[in-house]
């Protein structure tokens, strides 16, 4: 898999353009501002992990009908960097579910330079949540 420091992503990144996918419809949309940034203007890594974490929930917590915590980040690749700016769509998709826990991919893609937009994947990562009952207890999660 490669990274943001890796310079396999880079020679990839530069020899194949990417595209949203065409056949999904993001479950989170930002623009992350000035706050959410470092002095040389790049995304905090923090913000990017927490807007993951909002995204696979919101899909997590449909799938268990109510409330879900998260109990594992099972992986998590930065692959380029965010800027100010950026439009970033994150997609979700389900793939396992227990007794109690949903397990969710997360693609990251950010969308640049408005007069001639340019799209790249910049995060992808595996979460699991657990469904809980009001108690904040684990509780099985609904037939699909």
């Amino acid at each position: 898999m490669d990274s943001l420091f890796s310079g396999a992503a880079v020679k990839y990144a530069m020899s194949d353009p990417v595209q949203l996918p065409p056949d999904k419809e993001p479950v989170l949309r930002v623009v992350p501002m000035p706050a959410d940034a470092n002095q040389h203007g790049d995304i905090f890594g923090g913000w990017i992990t927490s807007q993951v974490d909002i995204a696979g929930g919101v899909l997590a917590s449909r799938r268990a009908r109510g409330r879900v915590a998260t109990v594992a980040v099972n992986s998590f690749v930065f692959k380029k960097a965010v800027f100010i700016g950026d439009v970033v769509s994150f997609y979700a998709q389900i793939v396992r579910v227990g007794t109690t826990s949903i397990t969710v991919n997360v693609e990251v893609y950010a969308q640049r330079n408005p007069s001639d937009i340019e799209t790249v994947k910049v995060t992808e990562a595996t979460l699991t949540y657990v469904a809980t009952d009001q108690n904040r207890r684990p509780r099985p999660v609904p037939p699909a």
